[in-house]
């Protein structure tokens, strides 16, 4: 899309599309997402499409009659999905800042679900996955899932998608009125009554893309902005370098780094828990949480020497003023970029198809609050302010960022995947580069590891660490967290970061190696 004159929107765009078709274990048309865009003249704006409770939905909808949480029900049900975001924001962006016609960007995506495509042993590797995880779910969610019915094929096969190269037809054709009206609209309606669901043709004519204005922060002599609430990733990011500033540089990968990094993040879980919901619904203390003076009084009682026991963290009081996921980023000739997170949720959303339509549902209603205290999927707990609401937007951790350098020139777009992890895995990636002289490759393909407040078992206190060669930590690393009082909790990989660096005029196209991305493109931006 590039070589053809359009510009960082237009291949975003175009790439959205592309991964719904080809990537479908998180690229979407039934999800949502977060875009952040940096224009040429210097300016930034940020687009919320993030997925919405449906009109029908309210606090104790995954409750049952005794207040016990229903397991799964948020899950593998049609009542886990919010009303899609992806169309109506990828429709937003063009046409605020596209240059090329609308139908051109859908061209590609139309042809891969027509024609198909060959499985990669990737994919077929993450196919094979899902479908023995579907199969075994309890029979109730077993018997609304049609995924097997979609997804058979393995690797070296040609997976060829025709209800779904139609439903991207009418998009192109009729623009988001291709998908929120008319016949896509009525076969979403349909897939709803046939499982239980909850999306109405009035949730779906109703849908908006919000934008919004990001948050940024400073680091070092670094500028950094990054997405502001219903996403707590950029909160989340500034508040953790804001407090990082607060110490000497640590040995890289040492004990006592991982153990200052675990510390931090315990009090950015706090605050995300008890503090940031949608801006809609709930005053987020946005300023108050990005504040450097805030930092300095969550970063004081934090022990280099000791671990802090989990039970005795909680939110801070910031001031008030009078909020299974894909990243890609990209950046034009004309130094306009876009760094877009977008997500079903789990892995393939709820497994669930629209038939007639071909494309998958979230899950993201697993993002609210199910009820006060209890986790999510990813452990993540909440509180009031991201309790289920109609027309309320689930608190995310997806993270698109910038980063720019000293002389304010833009040198990173970033972000991740990975659920909680996302904001941890973009600020060390961060760190890598700013604090300890890393290139972007390096700084990417480094190993990571992870905390989370609260964490299941208090007496543990796990660090979660990276299992692959190549990727584990020291042993001398582990044996001094474990010295300290922590456990070592392994994974396989956290994280799955796509950057584009920009450095003495060049732009480096920078990769995650963990997954399937194995790409590095050099070009003058």
């Amino acid at each position: 899309m590039l070589d053809e004159g359009g510009n960082a929107v237009d291949a975003a765009v175009a790439v959205h599309f592309a991964l719904a078709v080809c990537f479908p274990n998180a690229g979407n048309i039934g999800g949502g997402g977060f875009m952040l865009i940096h224009l040429p003249d210097g300016s930034i704006e940020a687009l919320d499409y993030r997925e919405t409770a449906p009109a029908g939905a309210s606090e104790k909808l995954f409750q049952a009659a005794d207040g016990r949480v229903v397991p799964g029900l948020s899950l593998h049900s049609h009542l886990a999905a919010g009303v899609p975001g992806s169309v109506r924001g990828l429709w937003e962006a063009h046409r605020r800042h596209g240059s090329r016609p609308w139908a051109e960007m859908l061209a590609p995506a139309i042809e891969l679900a027509e024609r198909g495509f060959e499985i990669d042993a990737w994919t077929a590797e993450s196919l094979e996955r899902a479908r023995k995880s579907f199969t075994g779910l309890p029979e109730a969610y077993r018997r609304v899932n049609n995924f097997a019915d979609y997804f058979t094929v393995g690797q070296g096969e040609v997976l060829r998608q025709p209800e779904l190269a139609e439903t991207l037809r009418r998009i192109a054709a009729e623009g988001p009125a291709g998908f929120y009206e008319g016949r896509t609209a009525r076969l979403i309606v349909e897939e709803m009554r046939r499982g239980g669901g909850l999306i109405t043709l009035d949730d779906l004519a109703g849908y908006e893309a919000r934008w919004r204005p990001p948050v940024e922060g400073r680091f070092r002599d670094r500028r950094v902005v990054s997405m502001p609430p219903p996403s707590s990733g950029g909160i989340a990011l500034i508040e953790m370098l804001n407090m990082l500033e607060h110490f000497p540089v640590q040995r890289w990968h040492s004990a006592s780094q991982v153990h200052l990094v675990a510390e931090i993040e315990k009090r950015v879980f706090a605050d995300r828990a008890a503090l940031m919901g949608d801006p809609d619904f709930y005053p987020v203390p946005v300023a108050g949480l990005i504040d450097e003076v805030y930092a300095a009084e969550r970063a004081a009682v934090i022990d280099l020497e000791r671990k802090s026991d989990p039970r005795s963290i909680g939110a801070g009081r910031p001031r008030r003023e009078s909020t299974e996921t894909t990243h890609f980023s990209v950046v034009d000739r004309n130094r306009m970029a876009v760094s877009n997170t977008t997500t079903l949720n789990a892995s393939y959303g709820s497994g669930i198809v629209v038939r007639g339509a071909g494309f998958l549902l979230n899950n993201e209603m697993d993002d609210f609050s199910a009820k006060p205290g209890v986790p999510n999927m990813f452990g993540v707990v909440g509180g009031e302010a991201n309790k289920v609401e109609a027309g309320k937007r689930m608190l995310s951790s997806m993270t698109p960022t910038f980063v720019f350098s000293r002389d304010g020139q833009l040198e990173m777009v970033l972000g991740s995947p990975g659920g909680p992890t996302i904001f941890t895995s973009v600020f060390q990636v961060i760190i890598n580069v700013v604090d300890y002289g890393m290139s972007l490759e390096e700084a990417v393909a480094a190993p990571r590891f992870h905390h989370q407040w609260p964490p299941p078992n208090p007496e543990r206190d796990p660090i979660r660490c990276e299992s692959r060669a190549g990727l584990r930590l020291m042993p001398s690393t582990l044996a001094g967290l474990r010295r300290m009082g922590y456990a070592i909790e392994e994974v396989e990989e956290i994280g799955d970061v796509q950057a584009v660096g920009i450095r003495r005029g060049r732009a480096l196209a920078v990769s995650d190696p963990r997954r399937a991305g194995a790409l590095r493109l050099a070009a003058a931006p």
